[in-house]
């Protein structure tokens, strides 16, 4: 009985590996046939994409890309003019700021001058009266400092026409020729402006 039964094992095992074969043949189809369609729709997909145009539309896209270029740069020209239109305006917001400034400034220098003629003529070096205006002077001019106004330095420098008043002249051989021999009035200056030119004297 046992011989019997392995006898007919034997002879369906060629039968078996077919079938088996087979089946390896369909599943390999049933693979490829998902990427063959994959690639019909992608061909479907790509069909899709493309466009058919007609003259009137071509034409229609092509002024509408003019108009769009023409505002884009009517929008640089928009531009660049209002960035010119803030700087002109800071530079002469700026400007008028430092004419006020100047004016103001200029107003005061008189007490300055008074100051300085006061501390110079008061009693001696020990009197309270002298070191109080004395006092009074230096924080003056520390004020004019913290606002950037600068003494010039005249006596001894040579005549400048721009920043000085010559109202005398006199002869002297120690000096040179246009050179400041004596400073009446102090000038000053805002930076690089001149708000009060210097009276001075100068040596022929």
């Amino acid at each position: 009985m046992s011989e019997e039964t392995k006898q007919p094992t034997a002879e369906e095992t060629p039968e078996t590996q077919a079938e088996a074969e087979q089946e390896t043949a369909k599943a390999e189809q049933t693979a490829q046939e998902p990427a063959e369609k994959t690639g019909k729709s992608k061909k479907k997909k790509e069909k899709e994409k493309t466009y058919t145009l007609t003259q009137q539309q071509m034409e229609a896209a092509e002024l509408a890309a003019k108009q769009l270029e023409s505002v884009k740069d009517q929008f640089v020209r928009l531009t660049a003019e209002y960035d010119n239109y803030r700087k002109r305006t800071t530079k002469e917001k700026d400007a008028l700021y430092q004419d006020a400034k100047a004016d103001t400034i200029s107003a005061f220098l008189a007490v300055y001058d008074n100051l300085e003629r006061a501390a110079a003529s008061e009693g001696g070096e020990d009197s309270p009266h002298k070191k109080g205006l004395e006092m009074i002077f230096t924080q003056f001019k520390e004020i004019l400092q913290k606002q950037g106004v600068t003494e010039m330095e005249a006596l001894g420098k040579p005549f400048d026409p721009e920043k000085m008043n010559a109202v005398m002249h006199i002869d002297d051989e120690n000096l040179g020729e246009n050179v400041v021999a004596q400073v009446f009035q102090a000038g000053f200056m805002l930076g690089d402006k001149v708000i009060r030119h210097a009276i001075v004297q100068v040596a022929n």
